[in-house]
């Protein structure tokens, strides 16, 4: 069984800063739209369908994972804490509702038309917790999103996080959001994988073993999967694997995916997202890695054949 030869792309230039606004070391308010054109610079944007129509959030739905006066400092009072490094503006703070919004509607069309992949060009949510931001995340996109598809459909998520930090937004949640256990799988539902080379790729294959079960079990409806580039070892905050065993992991994961797929008969919602990767000497190559996992999955669940070699320079010191 093959997804849609398409991935189902939720991003609206509205979920992007430009460089030109950027103020400080990340360039994670940019990346949605910096994957975008990158993909377009390589000819390979015909392979997304891109979705603009979604509304941004309200603040009402932050409210979902965060306090209230979190909420409210940011929204209303324009108050970031230091840790994000990045310098809140009016567009920024539109970009946010726009950026997490993607990712909530990403897997609401998922679990309706499970057939298609879906994309959120998102950059990272995974270390907000419920009173702060922290690490270029505002919010935990991942929490409000799975607790909305929650209320909504009933189901439950797991998220394959192999950005190169521990993403800790889920984990910091569980005492805080009422249910969050129903959404998102307190057995396997936050993988994140924090050893080096051939020891990450057994773990990662350990985790995927249990996820296996949970699915079958249908304890597990959905799967995002969040492939940060800064896992590569030429990255500047983190360094785990060669680009050889960081596209293996893609290949891991998507086969995965696959068997589940041939064993049920039927198809699993599958949601791809971006997470980490910080490049200053050379943004492209977290982009073409980013590229190099999406022509993957585009390969092995859509029945492509797509040549694409990875432009990861080394990084320079």
């Amino acid at each position: 069984m093959l997804k849609a030869p398409q991935i189902h792309t939720f991003f609206n230039p509205r979920m992007s800063l430009s460089l030109e606004q950027l103020k400080g070391y990340t360039q994670t308010p940019a990346k949605p739209g910096l994957m975008i054109d990158y993909l377009k610079s390589k000819e390979l944007s015909a392979f997304f369908l891109i979705d603009e129509t979604f509304a941004p959030f309200t603040k009402e739905d932050f409210y979902i994972a965060h306090t209230k006066e979190m909420v409210d400092d940011f929204f209303d009072r324009g108050k970031t804490r230091k840790i994000l490094h990045i310098e809140w503006s009016p567009e920024y703070a539109e970009s946010v509702k726009y950026e997490n919004a993607s990712l909530y509607n990403s897997i609401r069309y998922a679990v309706q038309h499970p057939e298609e992949a879906c994309f959120s060009p998102s950059g990272g949510f995974h270390h907000a917790s419920p009173t702060r931001g922290a690490l270029f995340c505002a919010f935990s996109g991942q929490v409000i999103a799975s607790m909305k598809i929650y209320y909504e459909f009933g189901l439950c998520g797991a998220y394959i996080d192999l950005d190169g930090h521990y993403g800790n937004s889920i984990e910091n949640s569980r005492e805080f959001v009422t249910d969050i256990d129903k959404a998102i799988s307190p057995v396997c539902g936050n993988i994140n994988i924090l050893s080096r080379h051939q020891k990450y790729i057994d773990e990662l294959k350990a985790n995927l073993e249990i996820l296996r079960q949970e699915i079958l079990n249908e304890n597990i409806q959905y799967v995002v999967f969040a492939h940060g580039a800064d896992s590569h070892e030429w990255d500047e905050l983190a360094s785990q694997l060669t680009t050889e065993e960081w596209i293996e992991c893609s290949r891991i994961v998507y086969s995965f995916i696959k068997e589940i797929q041939i064993e049920t008969g039927k198809q699993l919602p599958l949601i791809l997202t971006l997470f980490g990767g910080y490049r200053k000497d050379d943004y492209n190559s977290v982009l073409s890695l980013h590229t190099a996992d999406l022509i993957t999955c585009l390969n092995i669940l859509c029945g492509r054949d797509i040549k694409y070699t990875p432009e990861v320079k080394p990084r320079s010191i």
